[in-house]
């Protein structure tokens, strides 16, 4: 009879487990609310490049410093002339095409790089809802775009502060002037973040994502100069709904009044549609969360 082959005789293979220190988790599990606040949190650190290299931090604080330098030297010219050179609103306002530069870059690194990675089946396996990334991630530029815009008024503002000739009674009134300027940073803030990063999640391509941000906001533009010199007065009035750089600056006006069109002959007119601004800036911002959930909910399914 042949023998039998080296290969019929060898022994079958058997595992070994080692041992090399792994225990199970007994800690407490924070569960949603604290995901969302990492996520919102990081999201934030993101925006002004904290916890990424030295090269993506130059940019968004470029802008910082910009805005502060313009702020510190209002508040020196202030000091020195004795006369508002610039209130808090008409500050918001002179900024805002930074704003928009600035959006450009932040809106694709909170979003954009997720996608290209392929990330979001990790944040989803988690006990983090689809709604929840997309609103933290929203939340976080909102804060980041209020605080460029605030930041440097509250500069203009411990100026003002320091230099009133009327005490405490000064302060008072200076605060009172911060407070709406404050407000309106908070609508670029919300009009700004929600486009910005809505455009931004529609690729995984940051540098397509960038422009189509800046194109969303700048060609926008030229459509209102061309409605603002038709022959009808309404629809000069009406101009600004097309950009929502302008519709943020009618929402303005209609709200506060001379702390935005005081010594600025060239600010628009929009007549009595103040209601009409500002309710197209709220279904603005509505549609455009809601469009952007939707778009979260299609990515993750």
């Amino acid at each position: 009879m042949p023998e039998p082959s080296s290969a019929a005789v060898r022994p079958a293979p058997t595992g070994v487990i080692h041992d090399i220190g792994y225990q199970r988790y007994e800690g407490p599990r924070l569960g949603r609310r604290h995901v969302f606040g990492a996520l919102y949190l990081h999201g934030l650190r993101t925006t002004f490049g904290f916890g990424r290299s030295a090269k993506a931090k130059i940019f968004p604080w470029l802008v910082v410093g910009i805005v502060t330098l313009v702020a510190v030297a209002l508040a020196a010219v202030r000091s020195q002339i004795g006369e508002v050179v610039a209130t808090y609103a008409q500050f918001a306002d002179a900024m805002s095409w930074l704003v928009i530069f600035f959006v450009a870059v932040a809106a694709p690194e909170l979003v954009s790089r997720d996608l290209r990675s392929g990330v979001l089946p990790l944040y989803f396996s988690r006990p983090l809802p689809r709604t929840d990334y997309a609103l933290a991630k929203l939340l976080a530029l909102v804060t980041a775009l209020w605080l460029l815009l605030g930041g440097p008024q509250l500069v203009m503002f411990l100026g003002a502060a320091f230099t009133t000739k009327d005490g405490m009674r000064g302060v008072w009134n200076e605060l009172l002037d911060l407070l709406p300027g404050l407000l309106y940073a908070g609508l670029w803030a919300v009009v700004f973040a929600s486009i910005g990063l809505l455009v931004a999640s529609l690729t995984g391509k940051r540098a397509f994502a960038a422009g189509g941000v800046v194109a969303v906001f700048l060609m926008t533009t030229p459509i209102v100069g061309v409605l603002s010199i038709l022959p009808s007065q309404a629809a000069n009035e009406l101009a600004g709904l097309a950009s929502p750089s302008t519709l943020v600056q009618g929402v303005g006006i209609w709200s506060l009044g001379d702390l935005l069109v005081e010594g600025d002959p060239g600010e628009m007119m929009i007549g009595g549609f103040g209601p009409v601004y500002a309710l197209a800036a709220v279904l603005l911002v509505a549609g455009a969360t809601a469009l952007l959930l939707v778009r979260y909910r299609k990515v993750a399914s």
